[in-house]
C-alpha cells in the first residue's frame, strides 16, 4: 500500500475526509445515491400513476436491483483490474446516459423497463470497482470506519433524496426529476476524474467470465461465508420489500415513511460505526436484524401514520447489521479480489431487494399493501431466527 494513503492510528471520519481521494470518492458516492433516490421515486411515480399497480410500482422502484446478480456471476472481475479508475469513469458514463434516457417523456414503460435492468447492470459493475478503490485507499483499520460513514452518508441522502422528491413531485414532471438526477450522475463522474488517481499496485490479471467464476467459486465453498452472505442479503431484502409498497399503502405519505426509514439507517450506522467497537458490533448483529423486521408487523394493525413512521424510524436502525457482517467478509477475503466480494455482495444484497420488492408486490395484489408487509416482515422474522448461529459464521469466516 503507498506511504502517502491514510494510517491505521487516524482513521476517524474527519481523518478520512482530509485525504483528497477517499474525499473524492465519497462525495462521488454521494451524488450517486441522491441520484438513484430521485430516478426511484421519479420511476415509481410514473408507473403508479399509468398502471395502478402495487407490483409494477414496486418493482419498477427496485426492479434494477435483478441485473446486479448478473455483474456479479460474469463480469465482477473487473473491479479488481489494472485500471481500476478508467474502469469506474466508463462505468459511470453509462450510468449517465441511462439516466439522462429516462428522461425522455415520450418513452415506453417497457423501454424504461429494460433500462433500469442495463443501469442496474453497471451500477454493480461500479460498486464493485468502487469498493475495491476503497479497501486500498483507506487502511485496514480505517475500513469500518470508512463504511460507516458511507452508509450513514447513503441514508442521510436518501433522507433528503425521499424528502425533497416527494416536494419536488407536486412541482416537476417525473421527467424533470431524471433530468435532475442525471445533473447529479454527472456531478459524481465529474469529481472521480479529477480526485481519483489510477492505481499501480494491483496485480496484472485479465477480467472476464473465467476470473469472475473461479472467485466465485472459492467464495461460495466456504460454508461461513454462504452463511454471512445470506445474513447480509435476505433478511434485509425483504425489509426493503416492505418499504416498495410505501407508495400503493399511503400515497401521501410514501415520502415520509422513506425518508423515516433511511433516517433510522442513518442513524443505525452512525451509532455502530462510531459508538461501538468491532466486539461490540459483532454482539449487536443478531439482534439490530432482528430489529429490522419487527416494527413493521404494526402495519398489520393499520396505525395512524405517525406510529408508522416512528415504526419504521426504528426499523430502518436495524440496517446497521450489515457493518459487523461486512467487517467479518472483508477479513476472511483475499486481498486480490477483496473489489470483486464486496462487489459480488453488495450486487447480491441489491437482488435481493428486487427480490423482495416483487415478492411484496406481488403479495401485494392479492392481499393488499398492508396484509402483505405484516407477511414479509414475518418472513424475515423467522429467516434471522433460522440463521442465528452467528458464532458459527465468526468461526466459519475468519
Amino acid at each position: 500500500m503507498p506511504t502517502d494513503t491514510l494510517t491505521p492510528a487516524r482513521t476517524g471520519y474527519l481523518t478520512l475526509l482530509r485525504d483528497r481521494e477517499f474525499a473524492g470518492l465519497y462525495a462521488s458516492f454521494t451524488l450517486t445515491v441522491a441520484a438513484t433516490t430521485l430516478s426511484g421515486f421519479a420511476l415509481g411515480s410514473l408507473v403508479d400513476d399509468r398502471t395502478g399497480s402495487p407490483f409494477l410500482t414496486a418493482v419498477s422502484m427496485y426492479g434494477a436491483t435483478f441485473a446486479t446478480v448478473v455483474g456479479a456471476l460474469t463480469l465482477m472481475s473487473v473491479a479488481d483490474g489494472r485500471h481500476p479508475r478508467r474502469t469506474l469513469l466508463a462505468l459511470q458514463t453509462v450510468t449517465l446516459a441511462g439516466t439522462a434516457a429516462q428522461a425522455l417523456p415520450g418513452l415506453p414503460l417497457a423501454a424504461r423497463f429494460g433500462l433500469l435492468l442495463v443501469l442496474g447492470l453497471f451500477q454493480s459493475l461500479a460498486t464493485g470497482t468502487r469498493l475495491g478503490l476503497l479497501a486500498e485507499i483507506v487502511p485496514p483499520g480505517g475500513y469500518a470506519s470508512a463504511r460507516s460513514l458511507t452508509n450513514v452518508t447513503s441514508g442521510a441522502t436518501a433522507v433528503l433524496g425521499y424528502g425533497i422528491g416527494g416536494l419536488l413531485a407536486g412541482h416537476l414532471t417525473p421527467h424533470q426529476l431524471f433530468g435532475l438526477a442525471g445533473a447529479l450522475n454527472g456531478c459524481a463522474l465529474l469529481l472521480v476524474a479529477v480526485t481519483v488517481r489510477e492505481r499501480s499496485v494491483r496485480i496484472a490479471r485479465r477480467p472476464g467470465l473465467r476470473a469472475t467464476w473461479s472467485a466465485n467459486a472459492v467464495l461460495f465453498a466456504d460454508p461461513g461465508r454462504r452463511v454471512l452472505l445470506l445474513n447480509l442479503w435476505v433478511p434485509n431484502g425483504l425489509i426493503v420489500g416492505c418499504e416498495a409498497l410505501f407508495i400503493p399503502y399511503a400515497p401521501g405519505a410514501a415520502g415520509l415513511l422513506l425518508a423515516a426509514g433511511s433516517a433510522g439507517m442513518l442513524l443505525g450506522d452512525l451509532t455502530v460505526g462510531r459508538l461501538l467497537d468491532a466486539r461490540q458490533r459483532q454482539r449487536w448483529a443478531f439482534g439490530l436484524r432482528l430489529l429490522l423486521a419487527v416494527p413493521f408487523l404494526l402495519f398489520a394493525l393499520r396505525p395512524p401514520t405517525a406510529v408508522l413512521v416512528l415504526a419504521v424510524l426504528v426499523a430502518g436502525v436495524g440496517f446497521a447489521a450489515t457493518l459487523p457482517l461486512q467487517e467479518r467478509l472483508l477479513e476472511a477475503t483475499p486481498e486480490a479480489v477483496q473489489g470483486q466480494v464486496q462487489g459480488v455482495e453488495s450486487a447480491g444484497r441489491m437482488t435481493w431487494q428486487g427480490l423482495g420488492a416483487a415478492v411484496a408486490g406481488g403479495a401485494a395484489q392479492l392481499v393488499g399493501p398492508a396484509v402483505a408487509i405484516t407477511v414479509v416482515a414475518t418472513v424475515s422474522v423467522l429467516l434471522t431466527l433460522a440463521l442465528r448461529p452467528g458464532k458459527g459464521i465468526s468461526q466459519n469466516a475468519s
